[in-house]
Formats: C-alpha cells, sequence, structure tokens
C-alpha cells in the first residue's frame, strides 16, 4: 500500500468501537450519529467545555477581548487536529472529539492554578489535569438520569488518557477511571489521538506568539533570532513586499501553522509505511509514537518552545501573575478545608466524610471554576482590597 492507504488502514472505526462503560436503554435517538460524533457533541454541550470561555491559556484572566482562552484555543486546536486527520484519511469526528476536551480538566488560571491545587492536594494524591479531564468527563459532568459522566466511548476516553504516550504511572484520578473501565494505558492510544496532541502543539506554538505580541511581551527582533521564524518571516515579506507590519506577523504565524501541518502530514505517512502498521491495533502495539513531526522539525520545534519559555511563559508580568493565581487557589482551598459549608450548599451536601475523599471534594470544586468565579470567590471571602494587584482588573 501507499502510505497514505497505510494511514488510512489505521483510522478508528466506530463500528468497531469498544462501546461505553454503561448501556443506554429509554433514550430518544437524535439523529444518525456515530459513537465518535456523539461523543464530540456531549463534549460540545457540556458544562465544563462552556467553562473554558473563562479559563486560562496564556494569559490569567486576561483584560482584554482579543486574547485567546482555553475555549478558542481548543476550537482552534480542533480546526487543526481534524484537517491534518482528514488528509491521513484517518477518524475526523474521534480528532475532533479529543482536540476539544484535551483541556477540559484544567482548573483556574492555568498551569499556575494546577500548581497551587497539586500542592494543596499532595497528601491526598495530588492533582493533574489530565487526569481531571478523564474525571470531570466520567465522573463530575452529570447530565444523564441513570449514570454519572458523559459515558463516552472507549475509544475517546482511551485517547484522552493517552494522547500524551502510555500512561505507566496513572495519578489516582485516571487510575480510578482505568479500574473501572480499564483504557489500556502501558500502550500507545490511536493516530486521532497522536494527531489530536501535536495539533495542539501547533495551535499553542504560534498562538501564544500571536498573544505574546498582542500584549507587547514578545517583540518581532526577539522572534526573528529564532531561525525557524526569521526563515517563515523572510518569505512572508517576499511575498507581500511593503504590507503593514501587523499583516506580515499574522500572515506568518499562518504559514508557520502550514509548514508544521504539513510536515506531520508527510512525517506520520512516513512512520506508518517505515513501521508496517496495519491497523489500530497495530498502531497500539507499535511501542512508539508514530503520529508527529519530522525529526528536524521536531527539533526546531523545541527549540522554539525554549524561546517562548524564556520570553514569554516566564516573562516577569507572567510570574506575576502566576503568584498572584497561586496565591487565590490556595487561600480558597484554605478556607473550604476549614470550612466546607463556604463552598455553597450544594457542594457541602455532597462533602464525602473520608478525609482524602474531602480534600478531592474540594479539589474538584475548586478545579471547576473560572478565572474569574474564583477572584469573585476570593473578593467575598477575603476582601475586594484583598484580591492581589495582577488579578485586580477582572
Amino acid at each position: 500500500m501507499a502510505a497514505s492507504d497505510s494511514v488510512s488502514a489505521c483510522a478508528s472505526d466506530p463500528a468497531a468501537s469498544r462501546g461505553r462503560l454503561h448501556g443506554e436503554v429509554g433514550r430518544v435517538v437524535r439523529g444518525p450519529r456515530d459513537v465518535f460524533q456523539r461523543d464530540r457533541d456531549r463534549i460540545v454541550h457540556s458544562i465544563a467545555f462552556r467553562r473554558l470561555r473563562h479559563k486560562t491559556q496564556v494569559f490569567v484572566a486576561p483584560d482584554g477581548d482579543h486574547y485567546r482562552v482555553r475555549l478558542t484555543h481548543s476550537i482552534e486546536v480542533a480546526q487543526i487536529g481534524r484537517g491534518i486527520a482528514r488528509a491521513l484519511g484517518l477518524n475526523e469526528d474521534l480528532t475532533e472529539a479529543l482536540c476539544l476536551a484535551h483541556d477540559i480538566g484544567h482548573p483556574p488560571f492555568g498551569h499556575a492554578g494546577e500548581d497551587a491545587l497539586k500542592a494543596a492536594m499532595a497528601a491526598h494524591g495530588g492533582f493533574d489535569h489530565n487526569g481531571h479531564t478523564l474525571r470531570t468527563l466520567a465522573r463530575l459532568e452529570c447530565p444523564y438520569p441513570l449514570f454519572d459522566g458523559l459515558n463516552l466511548g472507549w475509544e475517546t476516553l482511551e485517547g484522552l488518557a493517552k494522547h500524551n504516550g502510555p500512561a505507566l504511572h496513572p495519578g489516582w484520578a485516571l487510575a480510578q477511571i482505568d479500574g473501572e473501565f480499564p483504557l489500556d494505558l502501558a500502550s500507545h492510544a490511536s493516530l486521532e489521538a497522536q494527531v489530536a496532541a501535536v495539533a495542539d502543539d501547533i495551535a499553542y506554538d504560534n498562538h501564544d506568539i500571536d498573544d505574546g505580541l498582542r500584549a507587547g511581551l514578545l517583540c518581532l527582533d526577539q522572534l526573528l533570532e529564532q531561525p525557524f521564524v526569521a526563515a517563515n518571516f523572510r518569505g512572508v515579506e517576499s511575498r507581500f513586499p511593503g504590507a503593514p507590519r501587523d499583516r506580515l506577523l499574522r500572515e506568518l504565524v499562518r504559514d508557520q501553522i502550514g509548514v508544521m501541518v504539513n510536515d506531520v502530514i508527510a512525517a506520520t505517512s512516513a512512520n506508518v509505511a517505515a513501521a508496517g502498521v496495519a491497523s489500530v491495533a497495530d498502531v497500539r502495539a507499535a511501542g512508539r509514537t508514530l503520529g508527529g513531526f519530522s525529526p528536524d522539525l521536531a527539533a526546531k520545534e523545541r527549540d522554539l518552545k525554549r524561546f517562548m519559555y524564556a520570553n514569554l511563559y516566564h516573562h516577569p508580568e507572567q510570574i506575576a501573575a502566576a503568584a498572584a493565581a497561586s496565591e487565590v487557589v490556595g487561600a480558597l482551598f484554605a478556607a473550604y478545608a476549614g470550612d466546607p459549608t463556604l463552598m455553597g450548599a450544594d457542594w457541602a451536601a455532597r462533602l464525602p466524610a473520608e478525609k482524602t475523599a474531602t480534600v478531592r471534594h474540594i479539589g474538584d470544586y475548586i478545579a471547576g471554576m473560572t478565572d474569574r468565579f474564583a477572584i469573585q470567590r476570593y473578593a467575598e471571602l477575603f476582601g475586594r482590597n484583598a484580591v492581589p494587584a495582577a488579578l485586580a482588573h477582572v
């Protein structure tokens, strides 16, 4: 088979799905959708997905309407992932579902909020956003009468659990889900999950540049120190001489996405052909990731990430905002641990009796918060004047 045929032979087939944990009887069937299409739709209609519109992507609780948040980032990842899947002949609906859901477990304030929750829950298993994605979708989001969770298909849960590779040392949240509905955590996931993972990298590598420039934390001169960026910008300038600088920068971001997407399509096709895999089962048993960048572009992408960490993610303004976010999350956790009734009647009424379960219940409550809701709750408990200056604009 040609490389493209080899890849499409490895596509996940909804008709061969391993199914859902809970049987679904007595429900009205709405339209001729397969299991992956239904999973995507359940994710889009979930409360947890809607909350992403007020959760940090790069900038904590941004005060500008043009910055990306977790929701817009997830939509952009889905657009990139679906395009790659289509070119490779993979299942687009499963890819889209994984892209849309991959960040649902993030707490408020992004990685700063995650680190604060991890510290607060350290004695009781800690916290990680990927495990919490599975927990949210399989247990906490409960729109159906007869079971907890969205009851997503096995392939969707597996892809979310392992999109970054085998989960050999799962945290408590993922281990609980796996114990109930085994996800073969020691193997690799489907090509659709691998495409979703690299689509995430492509999206934030480039869109974070866009937002960093908009915020004034990055400048073009800095970016042009990166050979990959410089080469692409020279190409843009040569095609559009004399065009306004702001438009050239947006064209640069589009060009870089295109270069990365085309590389993934070619590299994944080559990897599948070289590995001799011919089914989704072969992909899971391949022993290595097959979907991703070529070695050359992977090295350039790692270099770009190092640049972004040094110049954007660890920028003094970002560090100050992260410290403020950690303060808010830590203080909220301590307050709820001291008096769980502060979480409100609904959450307090469901408080478990056992200590570890109580800590995790509080973690669930805080992890579900948006940036602005966390700041509002902090202000209610400690006073508006106590809100850290870096977050006071919300």
